[in-house]
């Protein structure tokens, strides 16, 4: 495995580099030290430019050697730093490239500077080094690593979750995971009462969001690494927040994911405002790094979500969520009841959803949550319901209307897949 520091030769760099050098060790990798002369000074001074680069990486690399037993490697690149490093880390397969931060002094915090570009270009992940102290010591196996991972349902938190669980092969981790959540939009999204302010967050909608915070480090739980996660409610920039917080923490590595966003979109970009902002070191990691990636874990199915309106296709459904949890799971069992109906109505509702339970059931296989909602918008309170109880997948009954038939009368199982990000499984009726 190779992995790569860049320098430009100030002390900052040297110290990164340093960092980089002990990290190898630990991951029993080499390491480059990198330079990119640039494209006009090497055109002024030729030759001489590059030689006195080169025999500058070469001290340089003899000094690493020396401080962490690595084999380290000195290159020199010419042209914009961004694009050769990008082609280096294509050439030899690099897994990791690590730089200093800009100072503190640098326009903007660094703004589209060379840093905030290479972040931009490169398809593996990128550690920005400040406080180079805790990694050091982690490195050199005196301490656990105190690691925060922006933590929500998307794809960014999933590939730095899966870097994060990649880097505790290597050491001991105390993470955290960091969520900043909108409260109106939080409530909205679970079917919750709407709060009155920003910051007011009901019991209920705490616990569900602690549910799903649960259900989200579920990978990382394992030998080695403790796991837990910090909930703040926020307005705003996410990225303020989760810096806040990390710093609150004292954690020694923010790790976030990244879609490389491009143009005005990076108004928005959490990583690299998080890298320009934090106190501490961040690792962004690009969501096409996982793209391009090895082979990942198959998803593993915890909690099944079946809805039935008493039809034989909605039982059906009802069959398949059982067949599709594995032991010791949790199956919902939802059934979804006019606005206006009576609490007569409701309990002869759930009367009907208990028979509905296989009797193999009765030697406690999966654990059983039965629901009867009330709503009109009946793909709405499935939707939200999913959300509230975590699932990991829908199982939905469907009569297989096709035609204008379809399209008049709508399709609660088209519905919900369309509203909802979560997996589904439709199930319909065998032709005659």
């Amino acid at each position: 495995m190779n992995i790569a520091c860049t320098t430009n030769f100030s002390d900052a760099s040297r110290r990164a580099c340093e960092t980089a050098a002990l990290l190898a060790r630990r991951m029993d990798a080499s390491l480059l030290v990198v330079h990119a002369l640039p494209g006009n000074v090497a055109r002024t001074f030729g030759e001489r430019a590059r030689e006195a680069v080169q025999s500058a990486l070469q001290e340089e690399a003899r000094r690493l050697e020396t401080v962490s037993g690595v084999s380290v490697e000195p290159v020199v690149l010419t042209g914009e730093a961004e694009k050769t490093l990008s082609a280096l880390v294509t050439e030899r397969d690099l897994k990791l490239v690590v730089s200093a931060a800009p100072r503190e002094e640098t326009p903007f915090l660094g703004l589209g500077g060379t840093v905030d570009r290479m972040a931009q270009a490169l398809t593996v992940p990128f550690l920005v080094v400040r406080e180079s102290e805790a990694l050091e010591a982690w490195a050199r196996g005196e301490r656990p690593l105190r690691v925060m991972v922006g933590l929500d349902r998307s794809r960014p938190y999933e590939v730095a979750r899966d870097w994060v669980k990649a880097l505790s092969h290597f050491g001991p981790l105390e993470v955290v995971g960091g969520r900043i959540f909108w409260v109106s939009e939080e409530a909205k999204r679970l079917g919750l009462v709407h709060p009155r302010s920003y910051k007011d967050v009901s019991l209920d909608l705490r616990e569900a969001l602690e549910r799903e915070a649960d259900s989200l480090l579920e990978p990382l739980r394992m030998p080695g690494v403790t796991v837990r996660a910090r909930l703040e409610p926020g307005l705003g920039r996410v990225a303020d927040h989760l810096v806040a917080l990390a710093e609150e923490e004292h954690v020694d590595v923010l790790v976030v994911g990244t879609h490389h966003r491009k143009a005005l979109a990076r108004l928005w970009s959490v990583s690299q405002h998080a890298r320009r902002l934090a106190s501490m070191s961040v690792v962004s990691v690009p969501v096409l790094t996982a793209e391009q990636g090895a082979v990942k874990e198959p998803p593993r199915v915890r909690a099944v979500l079946a809805t039935t309106d008493f039809t034989e296709p909605g039982d059906r459904a009802v069959a398949y969520a059982f067949a599709l949890t594995p032991p010791g799971g949790t199956v919902h069992l939802l059934h979804v009841e006019p606005a206006d109906a009576s609490p007569e109505a409701v309990q002869a509702a759930r009367r009907q959803l208990e028979l509905r339970v296989p009797e193999t059931e009765q030697e406690g296989r999966h654990k059983v949550e039965l629901s009867v909602l009330k709503g009109d918008d009946v793909a709405g309170v499935i939707t939200q319901a999913a959300e509230r109880y975590c699932v990991d997948l829908l199982c939905l009954g469907t009569h297989g209307r096709t035609g204008v038939s379809r399209a008049v009368l709508g399709s609660v199982a088209q519905q919900v897949m369309a509203r909802s990000d979560r997996p589904a499984v439709t199930v319909r009726m065998p032709r005659a």
